[in-house]
C-alpha cells in the first residue's frame, strides 16, 4: 500500500526554523522571501535579521537604533536610500576610518582635528559636473565619510624629514582636489589625491585609462628628464584603485609599521628578517623610498635608511661599549658590489650602556631600481680599549615602487633606446643601471633622518 505523502510548504514551516534559515540570506535575498507570502513577509521583516545586516554593511550598533527611534529594519532602509550605491565599500572604508582616527586619537590628535565631515551626494556629483569624469564609487564612499582634510601640516598621508629636505603630504578634500584636476597633455584626467606644501608633490588617481595609465591606480608623476617633450611623465604606481590605496595605508598605520615621530607618521617599511643580535646589542633596519627625489629616465633611485642599535637591559655594566667605525657591503641588482667604511655613524660615536637605544638615518641614491646593503659596527669596550669586536648589520634590501612609461615613450622604437647611467661626482655615489621592465618593484616609504651620504 503506497504510504501516503503530504507535500510540506517552506512557509508551513514552524517560525523558529524559518527564523534560522533567513539568518543565512543577505539583505536582497531577505526582500525577495517578502514578496513569496504573506507570512515570509512578515518574517523577513524580524528585527534581529536586520540588525545583523545594519551590523554587517553600516557597522550600527544598538546605540544607533535607540538613537533613530526606528526598528532596525527600517534603519537599514534609511541607510540604503542614502549610501545604498556604496554598500560593497562602505563597511571597509568605514572601519578603516574609525580604526585610523581611534590610533590617532591618542598619538596625534590634532591630525584628528584636521579632518572635515562627509560631503554630500549632490557634492559629488557637482564636482563630476565640474571636471566632466565620474568619481570611482570607492573614492566617494571614503568622502561621504570624510572629506579629506583641513589644508595643515602635518598632513595625514605621512610625512618624511632630512635635514634640508621635508614632506607632508595633506588627503585633499574633493573641492581643493577637482581645482587641481588635470587636463594637460600627459596627466590628463587625473585627479590629485595628496598635496605637500614644502615639495608641491602629489599622488594622483587615473579617472580614465589614457596615456599609459589604468583606470583609478594612483602614482606619483616623475617628469621624464631625458625627454624634450613635457609630456613625457613616468609613474611611480602606488596603489590600483582607491579602496586599495587607502586601507592599506591605514593598516600599516594602525599596526605600528609606520612609526609615530613628534606628532606625525612616517611611511617606514620594516622587513621584520631585517633584525641581528650579537651579543648583547640588536640592530634593526628600516628602509624608504623617496619618489620626489627620484627619476626613472634617468635611473636615479633615493632611498633612506634607518637603524636602531639597542643594548640589552640585562646586559652587565662592564658591557658598556661605544661605536668607532662602519663596514657597508653594497650590492646593486645588476649584481655590483662596492665596500665602505667609515668612522663613527652620521658623525656620532655612540655609547651603549645597558638599555640603550640609539638611532640614526642615512640616505643614498642608485642606478638601478633594488639594491641590499649589510656590514658590521666596530665597538670597543669602555673598561678596556684593547676589546674590540664587531656588531652584524642585518641584510636590508630598498626596492623603490612600480614604475610605468608613459605611452609617448613606448611608442618609440624601444630597440634604439640605450638608457643613461651615470655615476654621480660629489657626495653620492650610484651603482650601475640594468633596463627597465614595464612595471618594476614594490614598497614606497617616507623616513625620518639626518641627510647623510654614504660615504662620509
Amino acid at each position: 500500500m503506497a504510504a501516503a505523502f503530504t507535500e510540506l510548504r517552506m512557509d508551513q514551516l514552524p517560525t523558529d526554523p524559518l527564523l534560522h534559515i533567513l539568518s543565512y540570506l543577505d539583505f536582497r535575498d531577505l526582500m525577495h522571501c517578502s514578496f513569496v507570502s504573506r507570512r515570509l513577509n512578515e518574517l523577513s521583516k524580524h528585527n534581529p535579521l536586520w540588525k545583523c545586516q545594519c551590523c554587517k554593511h553600516w557597522l550600527l550598533t544598538d546605540d544607533d537604533r535607540l538613537q533613530s527611534g526606528v526598528s532596525w529594519f527600517c534603519l537599514f532602509k534609511q541607510y540604503y536610500t542614502d549610501l545604498g550605491r556604496y554598500i560593497q565599500y562602505y563597511a571597509v572604508l568605514k572601519r578603516a576610518w574609525e580604526q585610523l582616527k581611534s590610533f590617532l586619537q591618542q598619538r596625534c590628535p590634532r591630525m584628528i582635528a584636521s579632518l572635515k565631515e562627509g560631503t554630500t551626494e549632490v557634492e559629488l556629483n557637482d564636482i563630476e559636473a565640474q571636471i566632466g569624469c565620474k568619481l570611482p564609487d570607492d573614492y566617494r564612499c571614503s568622502y561621504r565619510i570624510h572629506n579629506g582634510q583641513k589644508l595643515v601640516i602635518p598632513g595625514l598621508m605621512g610625512s618624511m624629514s632630512l635635514s634640508n629636505h621635508y614632506r607632508s603630504e595633506v588627503l585633499l578634500d574633493v573641492e581643493t582636489a577637482a581645482g587641481g584636476f588635470q587636463q594637460r597633455k600627459g596627466m590628463r584626467r587625473c585627479l590629485p589625491l595628496t598635496f605637500c606644501f614644502h615639495t608641491g608633490l602629489s599622488q594622483y588617481m587615473a579617472l580614465e585609462p589614457a596615456e599609459g595609465r589604468r583606470m583609478f591606480e594612483s602614482f606619483y608623476p616623475c617628469p621624464d628628464q631625458t625627454a624634450q617633450d613635457p609630456s613625457a611623465i613616468d609613474m611611480f604606481i602606488t596603489g590600483s584603485c582607491f579602496l586599495e590605496w587607502f586601507t592599506t595605508y591605514v593598516h600599516n598605520v594602525v599596526t605600528g609599521e609606520y612609526p609615530i615621530i613628534r606628532d606625525q607618521i612616517f611611511r617606514y617599511v620594516h622587513d621584520k628578517s631585517c633584525v641581528a643580535t650579537t651579543g648583547d646589542i640588536t640592530v634593526s633596519v628600516s628602509t624608504s623610498f623617496l619618489p620626489e627625489l627620484s627619476s626613472v629616465h634617468p635611473p636615479h633611485f633615493f632611498f633612506t635608511y634607518r637603524i636602531r642599535i639597542e643594548m640589552s637591559s640585562s646586559a652587565s655594566p662592564e658591557a658598556a661599549c661605544q661605536l668607532d667605525s662602519r663596514y657597508w657591503k653594497i650590492t646593486t641588482s645588476d649584481g655590483n658590489v662596492e665596500e665602505v667604511q667609515g668612522p663613527g655613524v652620521v658623525g656620532e660615536f655612540p655609547v651603549m650602556t645597558p638599555g640603550k637605544v640609539h638611532e640614526y638615518a642615512s640616505c643614498t641614491t642608485f642606478s638601478t631600481s633594488s639594491e641590499y646593503m649589510e656590514g658590521h659596527y666596530t665597538f670597543h669596550r669602555l673598561a678596556s680599549k684593547e676589546e674590540v669586536f664587531h656588531v652584524a648589520i642585518p641584510r636590508f634590501h630598498m626596492v623603490c615602487p612600480p614604475f610605468r612609461e608613459p605611452v609617448v615613450r613606448t611608442q618609440k622604437a624601444l630597440a634604439s633606446y640605450t638608457p643613461r647611467f651615470d655615476d654621480d661626482d660629489g657626495e653620492y655615489c650610484d651603482g650601475d643601471g640594468d633596463d627597465f621592465d614595464d612595471v618594476r618593484g614594490i614598497n614606497m616609504a617616507a623616513l625620518e633622518g639626518a641627510w647623510c651620504p654614504r660615504h662620509i
